[in-house]
């Protein structure tokens, strides 16, 4: 198969859904992706300030010394809440663009949740990796229990498997995990293990939906389902059925 081949099979179905998609709709189609950036930016804004920081802080951040039912609380918002020790233009450009691509190709309401579960699986292992202790495998230092979690990246880093997943783009998915496990390598901290514990979170998911997949295949396919077979068409494909005779 020639490069350009290649590369329309991992990208083209992707590539043709959030074309159509930002064709019928343009802006209209990721009114959640838009809020989210202007709500990372206010957040931005106000946290930088010296009468805001503690106003957010108290919002929308995270510490796994912090009680449960507080960091529950918090989770939600605390993906807007950009790492103070990052430029937020990079929060900023990872949510305009996975958040955008999966809510044209996943709809709003997977968006947010696929993006909440990955971002709740980092905090939840983190008290879980603190709790094991640092000579433990899988476990962390006792002082990364003060470490603020926040920011989009656990959300980013999970939507972009998922839709990965979903459009059968194998090369970029083995890609984005490989980097994150790269990062865990070169910097091991506590970003980079909860990057990899909201991947396993995802790919959880990615099971779940296949096998949900599975079962409505054989319950089309199964007796009392006509002599055919019914097969779901791929992502970013349309399914062809012959006309209804009267």
């Amino acid at each position: 198969m020639s490069p350009a081949g290649v590369v329309r099979a991992e990208w083209g179905p992707l590539y043709r859904a959030v074309r159509d998609g930002l064709r019928t709709k343009k802006w209209r189609a990721i009114p959640v992706t838009l809020a989210a950036v202007c709500l990372t930016a206010l957040m931005q804004y106000v946290q930088n300030q010296e009468w805001g920081y503690q106003f957010v802080q108290n919002l929308g951040s995270v510490r796994a010394e912090d009680p449960l039912w507080l960091a529950l609380l918090r989770t939600p918002l605390s993906l807007f809440v950009p790492a103070l020790d990052l430029p937020v233009w990079g929060a900023l450009g990872q949510i305009l663009l996975v958040f955008g691509i999966a809510e044209i190709t996943l709809g709003w309401w997977r968006m947010l949740v696929i993006g909440y579960v990955a971002t709740l699986a980092g905090t939840l292992y983190a008290r879980l990796g603190i709790w094991l202790g640092e000579d433990r495998p899988l476990g962390l230092p006792a002082s990364d229990a003060q470490v603020v979690d926040t920011g989009p990246s656990a959300a980013v880093v999970g939507l972009a498997v998922f839709v990965c997943w979903r459009y059968r783009a194998w090369f970029t998915m083995a890609l984005v995990i490989g980097a994150m496990v790269a990062e865990t390598v070169i910097d091991d901290n506590l970003a980079g293990r909860e990057h990899l514990a909201a991947i396993v979170a995802v790919l959880l998911l990615c099971g779940v939906s296949a096998l949900r997949q599975r079962r409505r295949s054989g319950m089309w396919s199964g007796p009392g389902a006509g002599s055919g077979s019914t097969t779901e068409p791929r992502p970013g494909s349309a399914s062809k059925r012959p006309p209804s005779s009267s």
